[in-house]
Formats: structure tokens, C-alpha cells, sequence
């Protein structure tokens, strides 16, 4: 391998940041915007990898990182920490903007990004890789950078609410009581009554009782087998809502979901498409201010949650949205809020080509890149409004709202 000397520009999607080098594009994980650094080369066809090497003049965003597993355990489960609260912040606005450009074919500026209130201890779900090593001990944590195979024992991880790192004390300190299997993993969320700690991985497991036991801290306990449904092993009380998926960052979540309500009433549309719909939280709300609402969500735990609480006249649908886009279309109004996979090609082929379209899309979205592809797959549409949320601050990862009309609208 070779080494180099580059200046970074800006900050990738992911995290990294970029320069240059005889002209090609270098990726190099750990910079910042301004930093000059000596980097090790990994050439690729069309760009490189860089690792730090010497650190020649550091950029004025940088910051000592808060975290020891960070600094230490070089961990993946943040990108950012080195960088100061503001300049992440830029960087996440540019990160979407020229993802727009590159990838969507979109012009468009860089937009208004709403700012966590809490930059740390936010995260109100911990998801921890379980791995037993030749002497059968358990090590239990996180990725390190650029190895999504090993895990380092997490002693603790400040972006994490500490509730959720308590309860995974005891998890931790249940570990005899696992199932028995080489490699598991397990999550630790935060629920409106309590905790719920899901297990996954293993075909048996004798000792689950006595592991909930020994886990007094989590008010249920969930397990998934593999390649088999997750089901509710023990519970303390009455769990509300199962373990389906809820906003890690609850005070940006709630913001960014009042941003949505508000954007869609604007329409006052009489029949609303909401799909990857969760548990059901903008779904009943719309349905209640008179809406009829067709919520559709793969979960089928959320989706049961949805249905109970929707009014008469909306109805919820337990499949994949691409099994069932074409029979829910036409509405007036779609709101899609997919994985970080983004939309399924069914699904953007039945948008672009339907004979009546929506008055509007608002689309919810946790990756820049894939929202960008998506777009490029809806060219019927045009952008109206562009607005982003720093769920995940010390992480790359960030939350766009982007509205599209028709383009005769």
C-alpha cells in the first residue's frame, strides 16, 4: 500500500470524509472537514479507502471524542464524535443536498436540518452483537470500524439513554442463562411501561425464565429463534405495544412526526395511503381528524396495534407494501416512511405510473442515498419543501421529510 497527504472537503454519506489524491477520490473514515492528513491507501476501480496515519494539521471542527470505545475500540456505531455539534449538523445538510444532485438528479439547496435537543444519552434502544469465543466466554458489544464480524465488550455507550445501559447490565450479567448458541444478538428498548429486552438467535432455550429473572429491570422479554417468528416469552404486567419498531430519539421523533401531521392536513385529504405505517401513530390521528386512512405495515404485531385503535372507515394491512401497492392506489394522499433500504421498485413503478395521482407524497427518510435513488425513480413528481431532523447526532445517519407534487400541480 501506499501513502498519501490530502486535504478533506466535505463529509460523505456514511461518515467519511473525502479528498483527493493524483485524482482520485479518497474516502477516509475519522476526518474532518479541513483536516489535512497522511493516509495509508487502499485503491479500488474508482476511488480509495484511507486510513489515518498522521494527523498533519487538524481542522477547526475537531473535537476530542467523548467516547472511550470511540477513541479506543475505533467503534462503529458512531461516525461523528470527532467532529464539533455544528459542523455535524452542516455536514448532514450537505450530505443530503448533493445526494439529491448526484443520485435524484434534483437541484435543489441544502436544507433547514432541526437540531437535537439532547446530543447525548438519547437513545432509548441499545442492539448488541453476543459472540462466544474458543474458551466459550461471551463477549458482548459493538462492530468495531470496518469489521462488521468481531464484537468488543461494551462497557458503555454515551449516545445510549442510561436506563437502556442498566438494563443491559443485567443482561450482561445474565449471561449464563443464554440460549446456547455461538452467536447471538439481543436488544435492550425502551417501552411506555418499562423496558423490553428481545433475544435473537438459537433453536432452544431452557433457561429463558431463569435469564428474565435474573433481568428484573426489563418489563418483557421477547425472543426470535432462528428462522422462526418472534413470540412474547415473559412479561411483568401487561406489555404495551410489543417490541415493534419506536423512534430511537423520542424527542425528535415527536417533533419530526408533528412536522408530518402538519405538512399532511395541509391537503385535507379524504383518503390517505400510509404505508410502512409502524404501530400507527400518524395513521390514527389522520383517521381521526376524518381521514380515511389505509395504514399498511409488514409488522403484523403493529399492524394489530394499528387496526385496534383506528376508527371506522380506515382499516389496516398486515403485508409488505409492494405485495399491496396496486390495490390500495388511488388516494389522495401517500405518506411512505420505509427502511434505510428505502422503496421497493413496485412501489415507486405503481407511483410513477398510476393513472390518478396523488395529490401528494411526503416521504419520511433515514438515508439521503436511497431517498435519492428513489426520486430519480419518480421524475412525475416535483419537490416542494425539503426539511431535516438530527435524529442520531455523533452518527452520519439523518432524517429527511420531502414533500412531492405532481409536476402539473
Amino acid at each position: 500500500m501506499t501513502t498519501a497527504d490530502i486535504a478533506i472537503d466535505s463529509i460523505a454519506a456514511g461518515g467519511d470524509g473525502v479528498g483527493r489524491a493524483n485524482g482520485v477520490v479518497v474516502f477516509v473514515p475519522r476526518s474532518a472537514r479541513g483536516d489535512r492528513v497522511r493516509v495509508e491507501l487502499d485503491t479500488r476501480k474508482r476511488f480509495a479507502r484511507g486510513t489515518i496515519r498522521e494527523l498533519l494539521e487538524a481542522s477547526p471542527d475537531r473535537v476530542d471524542p467523548l467516547c472511550y470505545h470511540y477513541r479506543v475500540d475505533r467503534c462503529g456505531g458512531c461516525q461523528l464524535q470527532h467532529v464539533a455539534y455544528d459542523a455535524q449538523l452542516e455536514a448532514k445538510r450537505i450530505i443530503i443536498r448533493d445526494s439529491l444532485e448526484r443520485i435524484g438528479k434534483r437541484q435543489v439547496e441544502a436544507p433547514d436540518i432541526e437540531p437535537s435537543e439532547e446530543q447525548w444519552r438519547y437513545r432509548r434502544k441499545l442492539t448488541l452483537g453476543i459472540r462466544r469465543g474458543p474458551s466459550r466466554h461471551w463477549t458482548i458489544g459493538l462492530h468495531p470500524l470496518d469489521d462488521p464480524v468481531n464484537v468488543f465488550q461494551l462497557a458503555d455507550c454515551p449516545i445510549t439513554d442510561d436506563r437502556v445501559i442498566a438494563v443491559w447490565r443485567e443482561v450482561i450479567e445474565a449471561r449464563r442463562h443464554f440460549p446456547p448458541a455461538d452467536e447471538l444478538r439481543a436488544s435492550v428498548q425502551l417501552t411506555d411501561d418499562g423496558a423490553a429486552v428481545v433475544m435473537e438467535g438459537g433453536n432452544d432455550w431452557p433457561e429463558r425464565l431463569a435469564f428474565f429473572e435474573a433481568v428484573p429491570g426489563a418489563t418483557a422479554l421477547w425472543w426470535r429463534p432462528a428462522h422462526r417468528a418472534r413470540s412474547l416469552v415473559a412479561s411483568r404486567g401487561a406489555p404495551a405495544g410489543g417490541a415493534s419498531f419506536a423512534q430511537v430519539n423520542a424527542a425528535m421523533g415527536a417533533r419530526l412526526h408533528e412536522f408530518v401531521l402538519e405538512r399532511a392536513r395541509e391537503y385535507d385529504a379524504a383518503t390517505v395511503l400510509d404505508a410502512y405505517a409502524g404501530s400507527g401513530a400518524t395513521a390514527i390521528r389522520l383517521a381521526r381528524s376524518g381521514a380515511r386512512v389505509t395504514a399498511v405495515e409488514a409488522d403484523r404485531d403493529a399492524s394489530a396495534i394499528c387496526a385496534a385503535a383506528l376508527p371506522a372507515g380506515s382499516r389496516a394491512i398486515a403485508a409488505r407494501v409492494e405485495d399491496v401497492i396496486r390495490q390500495v392506489l388511488p388516494v389522495d394522499l401517500v405518506l411512505v416512511n420505509p427502511p434505510r433500504t428505502g422503496l421497493h421498485e413496485r412501489v415507486t413503478g405503481e407511483l410513477q405510473g398510476a393513472e390518478r395521482t396523488p395529490r401528494a407524497i411526503i416521504y419520511v427518510s433515514c438515508d439521503p442515498p436511497t431517498l435519492a435513488r428513489d426520486l430519480a425513480r419518480l421524475p412525475r413528481y416535483r419537490i416542494v419543501s425539503l426539511r431535516a431532523f438530527d435524529m442520531f447526532p455523533q452518527t452520519a445517519h439523518v432524517e429527511t421529510v420531502c414533500e412531492l407534487v405532481p409536476e402539473a400541480a
